[in-house]
């Protein structure tokens, strides 16, 4: 197994990894947006008021999205098993 191969697994992980917590981080995201300009419109500048709806919204993300995300996991395992006779030797 030479460089570019390592390189292109490695990449191809990353890819894996980004695309399975790319929704739930940017649900977290969205959810804190709106919390931060509700906060600022009330003038309420309570910190720990945006945790609640965040872990609500990412829960319920995991929810919905758990089975697109345990598909593509899994495709990546598959690939890496398929081909761990080219990795290893």
């Amino acid at each position: 197994m030479n460089s570019e191969e390592v390189i292109a697994l490695a990449e191809q992980g990353i890819l894996t990894i980004l695309l399975v917590a790319g929704p739930l981080l940017a649900i977290a995201l969205g959810i804190g947006l709106i919390v931060s300009i509700l906060q600022a419109t009330t003038q309420i500048q309570e910190q720990t008021l945006a945790f609640i709806p965040k872990i609500v919204a990412v829960l319920l993300g995991i929810v919905v999205l758990a089975p697109w995300m345990i598909n593509h996991m899994v495709q990546f395992a598959t690939e890496i098993f398929a081909n761990l006779t080219k990795f290893v030797g």
